[in-house]
């Protein structure tokens, strides 16, 4: 089955989702933009090829799918992913004072997710669950003070029908203090 580049691009926010909310006080980030810049790799060679597929064609999709694409991430906050060199997918996305207070790190996920993190000296266990496109997950978020962080998860979902393994390794960078795209 051929995965289309709207599925698989849906598989890539959800796998964000899982970093969402610390219950008790660690560093606090700081509101205003964030880059953030996620790499996806997986054990499974067909899944591996998929995504990369994916990202190769993120760049050429025809305008109509774009739009949709734009927005999605639009609707939930994010700017539309780019692709780098080094086929990270980059997004910039505003961080309000009430989600920095939360330690909630903006994920453009447009399905229902629930979310259970355990803050750790300097940053938080996450564990996650995604109904659209079906997903879950565990990982750690690092902060690395109040304006980056790094962040590793382990993620199984069902967006191509079967479950698939997915790590994802991200990395954020705090912009500035407006939330205007650079």
């Amino acid at each position: 089955m051929q995965p289309s580049p709207l599925r698989l691009t849906l598989l890539a926010c959800a796998v964000l989702a899982g970093q969402a909310h610390a219950q008790t006080p660690a560093p606090v980030i700081k509101p205003g933009l964030w880059q953030i810049d996620n790499k996806m790799s997986s054990p499974d060679a067909a899944t591996d090829n998929a995504m990369g597929m994916v990202l190769q064609q993120l760049g050429n999709l025809p305008p109509d799918q774009r739009k949709q694409l734009e927005a999605m991430a639009a609707s939930n906050g994010v700017a539309m992913p780019t692709v780098g060199a080094d086929g990270a997918v980059r997004v910039t996305a505003c961080v309000t004072p009430a989600m920095a207070a939360r330690q909630q790190i903006p994920t453009g996920q447009p399905g229902n997710c629930q979310s259970n993190n355990v803050p750790v000296a300097g940053g938080m266990n996450v564990a996650f669950s995604c109904s659209n496109p079906k997903s879950s997950g565990t990982g750690k978020v690092v902060f690395n003070g109040d304006q980056a962080f790094s962040m590793q998860l382990n993620v199984t979902t069902s967006a191509r029908g079967a479950p698939e393994q997915v790590n994802v390794a991200s990395t954020g960078k705090w912009l500035g203090a407006s939330c205007q795209k650079p």
